[in-house]
């Protein structure tokens, strides 16, 4: 794995822009750029319609903008996705379906130390996605199949593309609904979900990741096999880091710990500064510390991120673009503290 840590800055996937060209430069000032997913552009730009472009059974409602699903329609459309199983170019993101990514595609990428894509993950897609009696598909078992089989063609498709613009590349799954699998009601176990996903994760090419804006249970992501973790420590960060043995496994694999930490929401961006962020990390790091959790390994395998995306601020964009702001400044007094390059 060639990624390299050192405090490098970059973000989550969704922008509340509704101009292409500002939400692209946005992207990429940072030292890992990715392509922006903007909902506010088109619905086919929602993360969950996107992903579900050639998915078996989904049509979308672009006037009442939902994803609907029908099981007789899912038993119609398997054997057009079962001919194309072996055809890569069938999962990837179609112009209509995101031509922010395409023109992502079109820039010169290849100065950057890396650079990012991005997709929903199973699990989330299928607690979201319901069929016609409100049950989320993945409680069907053979619509679970396919899920995990398609998105993991999804990812690698798009890895492919975007490692022609960077060796360096790799995609991360947006997993929104993985806090959901340890709460009582699911009919969605972890323990089904934790060997659904380690299946998952050896069939995605590049550098595996994950990201989620959630609390689940920690261990569950520390002990999988992935290369990335991003998280809202913003929010979370006081959780994150009791789990000191599983971070520091997963430290020492060589994993990358992506921290969530400069506010996106309008009243936290006011309340908050690069002063008071630096403090707030350095906090976290000092609890790892006391662990035993060598603090240069800490910020040498760190990047930087917004806590977290937000499409609802009043100020349309501004307050999103002060958070890369701010995340910009608090990267180069960390790289400056710790003579990181």
């Amino acid at each position: 794995m060639k990624l390299v840590g050192n405090c490098q800055t970059t973000a989550m996937g969704i922008l509340p822009h509704t101009e292409i060209n500002q939400a692209l430069r946005l992207a990429l000032s940072l030292d890992i750029p990715f392509w922006p997913q903007l909902p506010k552009v088109s619905f086919c730009e929602d993360m969950y319609a996107q992903a579900a472009e050639q998915f078996p059974g989904v049509t979308l409602d672009l006037e009442e903008q939902r994803v609907n699903f029908s099981m007789d329609k899912f038993y119609q459309d398997l054997p057009i996705y079962v001919e194309n199983l072996d055809d890569l170019r069938y999962f990837a993101i179609s112009e209509k379906y995101s031509p922010v990514y395409h023109r992502f595609l079109n820039q010169d990428l290849q100065n950057y130390s890396a650079i990012r894509g991005q997709n929903i993950g199973p699990v989330s897609f299928g607690l979201k996605i319901t069929d016609e009696t409100k049950t989320p598909i993945i409680y069907h078992d053979e619509v679970r199949q396919v899920i995990f089989d398609y998105m993991a063609k999804k990812v690698t498709q798009q890895y492919r593309e975007l490692q022609e613009k960077n060796e360096n590349a790799f995609v991360w799954v947006d997993e929104p609904g993985l806090e959901l699998i340890f709460m009582a009601f699911t009919g969605y176990p972890s323990e089904r979900a934790r060997e659904d996903y380690r299946e998952f994760l050896q069939h995605i090419a590049g550098p595996k990741g994950v990201h989620l804006c959630g609390n689940p249970d920690w261990s569950f992501l520390l002990n999988l096999d992935l290369d990335i973790l991003s998280i809202d420590i913003l929010q979370w960060g006081h959780i994150f880091v009791k789990y000191k043995e599983e971070l520091k496994k997963f430290l020492d694999r060589g994993g990358i710990i992506s921290w969530g930490i400069t506010p996106t929401l309008t009243e936290e961006v006011i309340a908050e500064n690069v002063d008071t962020l630096l403090e707030k990390l350095e906090e976290l790091w000092d609890a790892l510390s006391r662990a035993g959790i060598d603090r240069r390994q800490v910020v040498r395998q760190a990047w930087l991120a917004p806590a977290r995306c937000c499409l609802l601020n009043a100020d349309g964009v501004k307050s999103v673009e002060k958070s890369f702001a701010m995340l910009r400044e608090l990267s180069a007094r960390l790289r400056d503290k710790y003579s990181l390059t």
